[in-house]
């Protein structure tokens, strides 16, 4: 049943604007639902969307169910009716046409555009089905099918392009399948979303937007060619971050390389049968190369792969192949020191002992953690356990963001061998160059000949990367543009592709991804 409510239209229209030009003939309010029934005022003449003349010659009326925002809790139901009306412009294509409600109706539509914006700001921010749950909340109630149905009929927005672009890669499947985000490097604004990162696909985008004069790009070679190809005169310039991180990664293997010499501030290294088995592959493949034979005949013969004989041969000492050992934190690492007073006073105390002494102190592991970590020399250690990638992150950080103590061990590390010792300079030296200035590209070459005299293979890698893209890195080292919005936008996406679940194809994320 339903209570009739007749209220004073001009207290309605105060309530709902979007009606102060029609007719207000009821208002029935329901249990879980709000009904309002209107009409339009006869003879007034609108627009023809055909031809624009205005008429009010009344062809018949029907009434159009719209839906709008939900009062109190309870979904709005309006019923208006409508004129259909004759065009009387002779040589117009239209015969007859409907009226439309400025704010209340639009063409092929049966929700109000205050309506239409809540359900499209929904969408947009949520997609398909997280959305139909919050319209639900909403009071509206929708199919995530319709949701994605309203999401895709926003127009887009039409950016002009810049002139200072950004461009990347993303996901749509891992190891698969990949599409290019192409950004406002300056401001992040979403310009364009491509199907797939293949050259010829960046080629043409670029070659249909000629106004385009500086792009930002990380290490990628096909961007690069396909960017040349499609107008050599665009500035390429390679993103920072990047260039740090492959420094931290040529860092790491270099570290990684060199663990004989640092090893002795951490635990000892290990004596096994793995150690063993290295220095002997060690000593079988420099005899082969000393003899004549190439690297892959080496491969075969030996029985192991090719890039396993370059490792091998890349280093001069079969030390260096050695790994320090990697330990996790553990409970018995905040009584070291207790241990290693314990154990010079008595090089014979026995573990029983030890282990009821730090039990006293409020030790909690077992005893077997405890056999286990005096085994492994971790005791008598200067410091507790060092990985590689610890002692990259000593050498690559900041001096002024090290307490004293761990200023102290950094320099133990880098003084570790002549190379530890270089590594670490060419690290400090390359650091200042991120900071755009015009003499980098200068102090740049100083660097990769300086990189090149010393005995760091791993780092002539890295220095030999940064000739092949030398263009690219010392525009990277003089200009102030970069990337980092470009990044920032990718990270977006990795949210969008989780709201649907990680099934949306190309049209849809590009959709979700330009809109947002």
């Amino acid at each position: 049943m339903w209570a009739r409510l007749v209220l004073c239209c001009v207290e309605l229209a105060d309530l709902l604007p979007h009606l102060a030009s029609v007719l207000i003939e009821k208002v029935e309010l329901g249990e879980s639902l709000v009904r309002i029934t209107v009409r339009t005022a006869a003879g007034v003449a609108v627009g023809c969307p055909g031809c624009g003349q205005r008429s009010g010659w009344e062809h018949s009326r029907y009434v159009r169910q719209v839906a709008d925002e939900s009062i109190g809790g309870r979904p709005v139901r309006i019923s208006v009716s409508v004129r259909r009306l004759y065009c009387e412009n002779a040589v117009c294509p239209r015969k007859t046409f409907v009226e439309q409600i400025d704010g209340l109706t639009e063409r092929y539509q049966r929700r109000t555009p205050a309506l239409r914006r809540i359900v499209e700001a929904v969408a947009v921010a949520l997609a398909g089905s997280a959305g139909a749950r919050l319209l639900a909340t909403l009071h509206h109630t929708l199919s995530s099918v319709s949701v994605l149905s309203r999401l895709m009929r926003i127009p887009l927005p039409n950016r002009p392009i810049p002139k200072v672009v950004g461009i990347d890669e993303f996901a749509l499947l891992k190891g698969h399948r990949y599409a290019t985000i192409i950004t406002n490097a300056d401001t992040g604004e979403r310009i364009e979303v491509l199907p797939d990162r293949h050259k010829e696909t960046v080629t043409t985008w670029v070659r249909e937007h000629p106004g385009i004069r500086v792009l930002c790009r990380d290490g990628s070679g096909g961007f690069a060619q396909a960017v040349r190809e499609a107008d050599p005169t665009i500035v390429q310039v390679s993103d920072r971050w990047h260039l740090w991180h492959g420094l931290t990664e040529a860092v790491l293997k270099e570290v990684g390389a060199h663990a004989s010499c640092w090893a002795k501030y951490g635990p000892p290294l290990r004596e096994d049968k793995r150690a063993a088995t290295t220095c002997e592959r060690w000593q079988q493949v420099h005899d082969l190369l000393g003899r004549g034979v190439s690297m892959l005949e080496c491969a075969r013969r030996l029985g192991v792969s090719l890039n396993t004989v370059k490792r091998y041969a890349r280093h001069s000492e079969p030390d260096r192949m050695i790994r320090a050992p990697v330990y996790r934190a553990c409970l018995v690492d905040a009584y070291r020191d207790h241990l290693r007073q314990r154990r010079a006073e008595d090089p014979a105390v026995p573990v029983t002992h030890l282990l009821a002494e730090i039990r006293e102190q409020g030790y909690a592991g077992s005893a077997n953690l405890l056999v286990r970590y005096i085994n492994q020399g971790r005791v008598e250690s200067d410091h507790a356990a060092l990985s590689p990638r610890k002692v990259t992150g000593f050498l690559i950080r900041h001096p002024d963001h090290l307490d004293d103590k761990r200023f102290i061990q950094r320099d133990q590390l880098a003084s570790a061998c002549p190379e530890m010792t270089a590594l670490t300079t060419q690290v400090a030296t390359f650091a200042p160059l991120l900071t755009p200035r015009q003499e980098n590209a200068e102090q740049l070459t100083t660097w990769i000949t300086r990189t090149r005299a010393a005995d760091l293979p791993f780092l002539h890698s890295f220095a030999n990367g940064l000739e092949r893209d030398r263009p690219a890195v010392d525009a990277a080292l003089t200009l102030p543009h970069h990337n980092g919005r470009t990044e920032g936008v990718n990270t977006k996406i990795k949210f969008l592709k989780r709201l649907t679940y990680g099934r949306a194809g190309h049209n849809l994320l590009r959709q979700l991804v330009l809109l947002n």
